[in-house]
C-alpha cells in the first residue's frame, strides 16, 4: 500500500441543474449520454464494492489499511449518493436509467447469492481497476470534460480524484486475504477479463437506448463525435488500454502507476464546491 495516500471521506453536494442533465457536455448530447450511462452503474456497483470489502475488514491487522478501508467505504457511499442524484434527474428527463440500474442490481445480487466471498472481492478489485484507469484517463486529459457545465465537470473530476485516491485499497485487502499464489493471480486476471466483457456488453446497449430516448439515434455526426471522444481524441477509452493490460503483470500493484500528483487538485476543487454549496 502507498502509505503516502490515505483516502479521506468528503461530504460534497454538486447541485446539478436538472435542465442540463442529458446535454451538459460541450461536445453535445451523445458525449454527455456516454458519461450519463456510466453513472447508472455507480450506486449499485459501489454498494457491492462496500459489501465485498467490508466482509474482510476484520481480517485486516494493518492499522493503516484498516483506516483506508473505512475511508474507502465512506467515499464509495458518497459517490453512490451523488450519482443517484444524477440518475434521478436523468429518469425525470425521460432516460430509463432506473430500469437499467435495476438490471445491474439483479446481476450483482446474483453474484452475491451464488458465488463465494473471495470471488466477489476479486470482482470488486477488477472493477476498481477499470474505474481507476478511466479516472486516470479523465484526469490526464482535461479536454475529456473540457468547457462543459462546471457542476457536471466538478462531479466527474471529484469522482475521478477519489477513485485515484483509493485505487489500491480493495487490491491491498485482496492481497492480504488471498496471498501471492498462482490461484490468486489467475482469479484476479481472469476476473478482469470477465468483468470488462460484462460491463461493455451492458454499457453500449444501454448507451444506445439512452441516446435514442433523446432523439439522437440517427444523428451520425453525434455518434462520430462520441466515438472520437472515446477512441480517437481525447480518447478516454483508448488511453486506458495500456493501463488495462498492466493488470496482467504478476507483481502488479495499482501504485506502480503513480499518478498521486493529481490529488493536489482536491483541495482547490473542494474550495470551489463548498463555495457553490453555500451559495445554493
Amino acid at each position: 500500500m502507498n502509505m503516502a495516500v490515505l483516502p479521506i471521506r468528503r461530504d460534497l453536494s454538486f447541485n446539478l441543474p436538472a435542465d442540463k442533465a442529458t446535454d451538459w457536455h460541450e461536445a453535445g448530447m451523445h458525449v454527455a449520454q456516454f458519461f450519463n450511462t456510466l453513472s447508472l452503474f455507480f450506486p449499485v456497483g459501489e454498494r457491492f464494492f462496500i459489501d465485498s470489502v467490508r466482509h474482510y475488514r476484520d481480517r485486516i491487522t494493518d492499522p493503516e489499511l484498516k483506516k483506508a478501508v473505512t475511508a474507502f467505504i465512506g467515499q464509495e457511499a458518497m459517490h453512490g449518493r451523488e450519482h443517484e442524484e444524477l440518475n434521478d434527474l436523468l429518469e425525470q428527463a425521460g432516460v430509463p436509467v432506473k430500469g437499467q440500474e435495476q438490471f445491474v442490481y439483479k446481476l450483482l445480487k446474483g453474484v452475491q447469492k451464488y458465488s463465494p466471498k473471495h470471488f466477489q472481492l476479486a470482482v470488486t478489485v477488477a472493477l476498481e481497476h477499470l474505474t481507476a484507469i478511466l479516472a486516470n484517463s479523465v484526469l490526464s486529459n482535461p479536454e475529456t470534460l473540457g468547457d462543459s457545465d462546471e457542476r457536471f465537470v466538478a462531479l466527474w473530476n471529484w469522482h475521478a480524484l477519489e477513485e485515484t485516491e483509493h485505487k489500491a485499497v480493495a487490491f491491498d485487502v485482496y492481497d492480504k486475504v488471498m496471498g501471492k499464489t498462482l490461484y490468486s493471480y489467475a482469479l484476479r486476471t481472469s476476473t478482469l477479463v470477465l468483468a470488462t466483457g460484462i460491463f461493455m456488453s451492458l454499457q453500449y446497449p444501454f448507451y444506445i437506448e439512452n441516446v435514442r430516448r433523446k432523439g439522437g439515434l440517427f444523428n451520425v455526426r453525434g455518434w462520430a463525435k462520441s466515438l472520437q471522444y472515446q477512441w480517437g481524441r481525447p480518447g478516454t477509452l483508448r488511453k486506458s488500454v495500456g493501463d488495462w493490460f498492466s493488470w496482467f503483470k504478476p507483481g502488479f500493484h495499482p501504485w506502480d502507476h503513480d499518478n498521486s500528483h493529481f490529488l493536489k487538485q482536491l483541495d482547490t476543487m473542494l474550495e470551489v464546491v463548498l463555495k457553490e454549496q453555500k451559495a445554493a
